[in-house]
């Protein structure tokens, strides 16, 4: 790993010890669950597996990190909005809309600013207040974990936290580390022990160094982030680290970016991709081909939900390959599920999209 990356910087937050939550009772989570659901949508009781959460700590290392630049990195957030998140709107906002159950993850940038030790505290703290939040609201939060990455040691170290004492239901990554995309080599550590442990692995995206400020005035979030989780799906089909990983379920953020658009760049083959009024899956994909594992991959809906993205989508991967997507605090279940309707999805294939596509790979919430 090149030794930039570890520069270090001022910030250092104060650790603090994980407190063993003290879980509501059943009985009153239920309650809260039913009511939510009951006041939702159409009754949907989605999953929601793009939803971000801040604790206090990390809110103040934004604020510390805004607008500088960090071994190539512009950080920019959004704080008015992100500034003001509390649980508790969260859990107003999936009441109102009908979401059961939403899997925390972290927004970008992550945790990573240059110093591996102040990345490490943060993941340490963030992963224990998404427990705490978990516990303390039954069926409501699953956690994505965070990860001190680029650093392996630490981030070994806290999947074994994760997984073995804090029982999170997978990790948070964001779609690149430097000029370091996540099927790179140097990463192997980590994703074998992913790997081995069957883990889901969900993929935000965020502006890799090489791209940034590109077009004058133009955020990131348009152009940049959307390419760059195709880079990183890319980066995953090009080498052997898509078959290496196979026990691994990663969930791509945004219906995979600027994937659908790539299909034949990608050299799926025409052959190989279904015709539109074809069966989605008429075609079996030769195991562990690039189509292979990109039907076996699962895309998110955030900033997706429209006939354009969704259909393109249907046809490379097929409908049991979306889930819920909201980008919470950005977007809420009851905008994607409007938008969703409009996509020419059966009753069957919505469904599927609102809970059970997600409820296979998170069978305690199913």
């Amino acid at each position: 790993m090149n030794g930039a990356f570890f520069r270090p910087t001022r910030f250092s937050p104060t650790r603090r010890g994980f407190l063993k939550s003290t879980a509501a009772a059943a009985a009153g989570a239920g309650a809260l669950l039913e009511t939510g659901v009951a006041q939702g949508q159409g009754n949907t009781r989605a999953i929601d597996c793009h939803h971000h959460f801040l604790s206090p700590a990390y809110i103040k290392a934004l604020a510390e990190h805004d607008g500088k630049k960090r071994n190539g990195y512009t950080t920019w957030f959004a704080l008015d909005r992100l500034k003001n998140y509390t649980l508790q709107q969260d859990l107003e906002a999936m009441d109102r809309d009908g979401c059961a159950t939403s899997m925390l993850s972290c927004t970008t940038p992550g945790v990573w600013f240059g110093d591996p030790e102040e990345s490490a505290v943060l993941a340490r703290e963030m992963n224990e207040f998404g427990t705490r939040a978990a516990n303390d609201h039954k069926g409501r939060f699953g956690l994505y974990a965070l990860l001190p990455l680029p650093s392996i040691d630490k981030s070994l170290k806290e999947i074994e936290y994760a997984f073995d004492t804090l029982k999170a239901d997978g990790v948070g990554l964001v779609s690149s580390y430097g000029n370091v995309w996540l099927g790179d080599p140097q990463f192997r550590p980590v994703f074998d022990e992913l790997n081995r442990r069957r883990a889901t692995v969900y993929v935000h995206p965020i502006d890799a160094p090489c791209c940034q400020e590109l077009m004058p005035n133009l955020s990131a979030t348009v152009l940049e982030y959307n390419q760059d989780t195709a880079r990183s799906i890319y980066s995953l089909l090009y080498t052997d680290s898509a078959t290496r990983y196979n026990n691994i379920n990663f969930i791509w953020s945004h219906a995979g970016g600027t994937l659908p658009g790539l299909a034949g760049r990608f050299a799926l083959g025409t052959k190989s991709i279904p015709d539109v009024n074809d069966s989605i899956m008429s075609k079996t994909p030769e195991v562990n081909s690039k189509l292979y594992h990109l039907r076996r991959f699962h895309y998110d809906t955030a900033g997706s939900a429209n006939i354009v993205q969704m259909t393109a989508l249907k046809i490379l991967v097929g409908a049991s390959q979306i889930v819920i997507g909201t980008d919470y605090p950005f977007g809420t279940v009851g905008n994607i599920i409007q938008n969703l309707q409009k996509c020419g999805f059966t009753p069957a294939e919505l469904q599927g999209i609102y809970r059970g596509n997600a409820a296979k790979f998170s069978p305690r919430f199913a």
